[in-house]
């Protein structure tokens, strides 16, 4: 009941105070949920960018529709995916997981195999939105890790893609951005959805039992 408590608590935060910074060890903590969360075969096909630096949020406010929270947040999480599956990405990600794991398993090698001869194949823009989709599982990890720990965030869409792989020099890193998350506290007074209530379809209409 305490995380559904928080869950009912948050909501996208449209004003946020731009004099109360999030502690790091609560931004660790987010951060830690979305690296843990599971992705398709395990590749973590995406990375955040952790942003704090003033000028570079300015000109990222700049493509996001002059979006306040923005900068009035204290950190800017960035989602970007990989621009493809690539043999070298796909073998380093094995390779790590043999090392941590100690061993070598044959069932995990042909498995291995299988996505060589299928992923980098199907071309970079299947790739890419493939890869999308799997760094918005960890970004839902994120806004439910910072519901959990009494942190504002609003998830962020709206914004330039390729104007913000620009600022964020992404392009260079095989990474293309998917979807932000400011992180801050809500400033009540100046927020006009703080108080309304939170609007969500019935269950019934919502969830389908099969039995």
């Amino acid at each position: 009941m305490q995380l559904l408590d928080k869950l009912q608590w948050r909501y996208a935060t449209k004003a946020m105070d731009a004099e109360r910074a999030v502690p790091a060890d609560k931004v660790e903590r987010i951060l830690e949920a979305a690296r843990l969360a599971p992705t398709s075969s395990g590749l973590q096909p995406f990375e955040i960018l952790v942003v704090t630096n003033a000028e570079l949020r300015e000109k990222i406010k700049a493509v996001a529709w002059n979006q306040a929270q923005v900068t009035d947040g204290s950190h800017l999480l960035v989602f970007a995916a990989w621009d493809d599956y690539t043999p070298e990405r796909i073998n380093a990600m094995f390779d790590y997981t043999n090392d941590v794991r100690g061993f070598k398993n044959e069932g995990w090698e042909a498995y291995r195999r299988q996505l060589l001869a299928t992923y980098p194949g199907r071309g970079s823009q299947v790739n890419f939105e493939h890869a999308a989709r799997q760094a918005y599982i960890g970004f839902g990890a994120a806004v439910i890790a910072a519901a959990f720990e009494e942190v504002d965030c609003t998830p962020m869409e709206g914004f330039d893609p390729a104007a913000v792989d620009e600022i964020l020099g992404l392009r260079a890193r095989g990474l293309k951005s998917v979807v932000m998350l400011p992180l801050g506290y809500r400033k009540a007074e100046n927020d006009w959805l703080v108080n309304l209530p939170k609007v969500r379809r019935p269950r019934a209409q919502f969830v389908t039992e099969v039995a």
